[in-house]
């Protein structure tokens, strides 16, 4: 197994769908198009924004093998392939190490909580292993999982007994346990960060790479946070954060990921609406949507755009 930890940007992507609620797989190699052309380093395939547990898992392996084909290598794509059965994330591994991919993600189950740390490194381990030539990311999201373990310990046990884990998806708010995380071993475990709107206070922990959602719509923002940080100017860095947290809190007064397609839908990428429970944004909506995003200075028509914060 080789391992590179990951970097920049990593677009959390979106699934297409049509009319009906069916994959649009044709559009996945304009949304990788689009996504490279705003600068994205990475693809995180069927996560929460992908609606990889509202998919079939037949679904699942047809979306990851389109988004493989569409990226080419050209930057890696990490499958998510958490289920609620732990022998079908296992198979979901298989796939993606048997199509190309180039890393593994999976959430621990959500039905039955996992609730010690032992449990979690067992069924991970399990997942793991049905692609033991990729690396390996646990997806670490408590607040859709419900599994609030100290991710510490969890790396501190599961890294002696799961041979391809490098490291964690971190989807939760807690900066001192993320910077804990990281500093583990001298630093042995690539820790991603997955909070859009709090990507500077990762920084400022030692955040590499960040996993989000609206890097689809708004990359060139989220990469001037980090250009103002790596020359020192915070400042600047904290005005293009509050943007973003501006830009998130509008779309927030949405159902989320149905605004987000929207969006992506105002920029001509057909994605459709969100399966059940979650659904599509009325054409009312929408429009409103637009609107919102008109008075806070979001350009929909243009890839990633904010007027500059004042």
């Amino acid at each position: 197994m080789t391992t590179t930890n990951l970097s920049g940007l990593v677009a959390a992507t979106y699934t297409p769908l049509n009319d009906e609620g069916d994959l649009n797989l044709r559009a996945i190699p304009s949304m990788v198009d689009h996504l490279l052309a705003q600068g994205i380093e990475g693809l995180y395939v069927c996560g929460s924004t992908g609606e990889g547990m509202s998919l079939t898992s037949d679904e699942r392996r047809a979306v990851a093998e389109a988004y493989v084909q569409a990226t080419a290598k050209r930057i890696p794509v990490i499958v998510q392939v958490g289920h609620n059965s732990v022998r079908e994330a296992s198979q979901l591994a298989k796939h993606a190490q048997a199509i190309g991919a180039d890393v593994i993600s999976a959430t621990c189950p959500s039905y039955f909580k996992v609730s010690d740390v032992a449990t979690l490194v067992q069924t991970m381990g399990e997942v793991a292993s049905g692609a033991p030539e990729l690396p390996f990311y646990y997806y670490h999201i408590p607040s859709l999982t419900g599994s609030a373990i100290d991710m510490g310990e969890f790396l501190l046990q599961a890294g002696d007994r799961i041979p391809n884990l490098v490291g964690l998806k971190y989807t939760d708010t807690k900066l001192f346990d993320f910077q804990h995380c990281l500093e583990l071993q001298d630093g042995r475990f690539d820790v991603v960060w997955g909070c859009d709107e709090m990507l500077l206070g990762a920084l400022a922990t030692g955040a590499r790479a960040g996993i989000g959602s609206t890097y689809n719509i708004a990359a060139p923002l989220y990469r001037r946070i980090i250009d103002a940080f790596a020359t020192s100017n915070v400042e600047e860095a904290r005005r293009w954060q509050s943007k973003s947290i501006e830009l998130i809190r509008t779309i927030g007064k949405f159902p989320f990921h149905p605004a987000m397609k929207a969006i992506l839908e105002m920029r001509g990428l057909k994605v459709g609406g969100c399966r059940l429970p979650q659904g599509r944004l009325s054409k009312a909506d929408a429009a409103s949507l637009r609107n919102e995003l008109e008075v806070i200075g979001f350009d929909v028509e243009q890839a990633g755009g904010l007027a500059p914060a004042e």
